[in-house]
């Protein structure tokens, strides 16, 4: 258990500054000022990438940069009409598949102390974290795959 005790703090430490900045208010100026440039879904796809993996980076936690923009992102997406699967897929293409690219996050740190493998070792190879945010960008600039909100969750409208 000790062996992991260096995990568990990181997350605690990551999850209470995420809650400090969620209470403070700091999400929605950031929000204001990511969305005065936002006019298009793949502008809105593009900005939770990298939402997400500067989340990965500065805050170092999986779940802190799924949970931080998925909050911060979630009134917006509803303001576009996107349905909320298209917000969940989007924060799986980057905050989840990220996280072990970037050896003081959790996730990394974590594969790094399992395998014994520096985490900037096995970075080139892991083409589908790298690769996985990008594709995503591209269906969406090509208008693939996006799903709009109805008048009830159940009705998806998909491009």
């Amino acid at each position: 258990m000790l062996t992991k005790m260096w995990t568990v703090s990181l997350i605690l430490c990551a999850l209470s500054f995420g809650g400090v900045m969620e209470r403070c208010g700091f999400l929605e100026v950031l929000l204001e000022a990511i969305l005065k440039h936002v006019k298009s879904v793949t502008g809105m796809v593009v900005s939770v990438i990298i939402a997400c993996f500067a989340t990965n980076l500065l805050v170092g936690d999986q779940y802190t940069a799924i949970v931080l923009p998925g909050r911060m992102f979630k009134p917006a997406f509803d303001k576009m009409g996107l349905h909320p699967r298209m917000l969940s897929r989007t924060l799986e293409d980057s905050g989840t598949l990220t996280s072990v690219l970037i050896p003081w996050n959790t996730c990394g740190a974590y594969h790094t102390s399992l395998f014994g493998i520096p985490t900037l070792e096995f970075a080139p190879f892991a083409f589908f974290n790298y690769i996985n945010p990008i594709v995503a960008i591209v269906l969406t600039a090509m208008g693939k795959f996006i799903f709009w909100r109805m008048d009830t969750d159940d009705d998806i409208i998909t491009e």
